[in-house]
């Protein structure tokens, strides 16, 4: 069955809500008491056919208030301290230190003077950001203290962190964890830092299920957070930064689906099921995890901007280039594309297959040469 909570059923688009008619949805109300939802869940699932036992949530700002739900109905679920260490970035990042995990140096700011007070013992540039964000979202790097001032007062409506600036090269990584157990760790390159997407930098991550030569032990790291954070099972969600000397700092972590096209890329890159496999895993299930024909995969966002859409490249064009497999156009001429500042704000994807990283990253700069999108003021 599906969970959804009105005041975000706008988000899900017109396809996705069609496709999903057929299954039993339960909504929550908007601005409800959650215990009185719960009550209502319980009566209303007892007419189902077969009752869920098992609970899987894949959206990051909802991880709070759904293992919540999940508690009062009796399903397996985080509990607040666990939500915590995998929603709040300021105890995640404590629950690091105090696990031996190496992670920048941070602070919780509430104003100005706070900010400059960090940047005083650490230096700039730093990172501001809010400390329950996601998908790069009032996210800013900060080099000085004019880019600070651009910004303020901070918004006392949400609690804001900042941490040191973290120099080398920006890996994602996802794991599957059974009875607490890592299963297998998937690494993915991404040829620009995710901030960095923000400004005009290529949009996407390449899974490595060849060239993956970091020389770590990634499954003997993330066991390390999957003991420290008590994580029984699912799909696990990080960022790290890889120093030039080949020093480790854990960025975040998340306890849930990647976002964009990273679990079907690692099926891609492995020629594999993720998603089944990843299903086990919320059903109590050990997956059998058979590899084929290993190479590299990755997703393309596609570039967006705000505007009436009077042209935009044709998908069939992009899946006729060489290397592309699959891919989803999320806007149509006449559409009226809001301003967004997020990670994955985009036209659309496309993912892309090749033999080598290199390979998939000159196909997606490929991609991006043949790609046009127009605007009504004629960008």
């Amino acid at each position: 069955m599906l969970l959804r909570f009105e005041e975000h059923l706008s988000s899900l688009p017109t396809d996705h809500l069609l496709r999903t008619a057929d299954i039993p949805t339960f909504t929550i109300a908007a601005d409800a008491d959650i215990r009185r939802e719960a009550e209502r869940y319980l009566t209303w699932v007892a007419g189902l056919p077969a009752r869920p036992a098992h609970f899987c949530n894949p959206q990051e700002p909802l991880q709070e208030i759904s293992q919540r739900f999940a508690g009062l109905v009796g399903l397996p679920h985080l509990d607040a301290e666990q939500v915590a260490w995998v929603r709040d970035k300021t105890a995640m990042k404590r629950r690091f230190r105090e696990i031996g995990i190496p992670c920048a140096e941070f602070s919780e700011v509430a104003d100005g003077d706070e900010v400059l007070g960090f940047a005083a013992v650490h230096g700039w540039p730093l990172i501001l950001k809010p400390v329950d964000g996601w998908s790069s979202i009032d996210t800013y790097k900060l080099n000085d203290e004019h880019d600070l001032a651009r910004l303020l007062p901070l918004p006392p409506s949400r609690r804001w962190m900042v941490e040191e600036f973290l120099t080398g090269r920006e890996y994602q990584l996802c794991a599957l964890v059974a009875h607490g157990r890592v299963l297998d760790t998937y690494v993915s390159w991404t040829p620009c830092a995710l901030l960095e997407t923000i400004y005009g930098g290529i949009n996407g991550s390449i899974s490595l299920g060849v060239d993956n030569e970091l020389g770590i032990d990634e499954k003997e790291l993330v066991q390390r957070i999957v003991d420290g954070m008590r994580i029984d099972h699912g799909y696990l969600h990080m960022e790290f930064f890889r120093s030039d000397d080949g020093g480790i700092h854990m960025s975040e972590v998340g306890a849930r689906l990647a976002g964009c096209e990273l679990p079907s890329n690692h099926g891609f890159a492995r020629n594999f099921d993720m998603m089944a496999a990843t299903l086990d895993t919320y059903l109590g299930r050990v997956p059998s995890l058979e590899y084929s024909t290993p190479r590299c995969a990755g997703d393309l966002l596609l570039p967006y901007k705000p505007g009436r859409v009077v042209e935009v490249t044709p998908l069939e064009t992009l899946l006729s280039m060489p290397g592309v497999v699959h891919g989803r156009m999320n806007i149509t001429i006449g559409d009226d594309l809001p301003d967004q500042r997020a990670s994955h704000a985009s036209a659309g994807y496309v993912q892309i297959v090749g033999p080598s990283r290199q390979i998939v990253e000159d196909r997606m700069n490929g991609v991006l040469d043949a790609f046009k999108l127009v605007t009504e003021d004629g960008s």
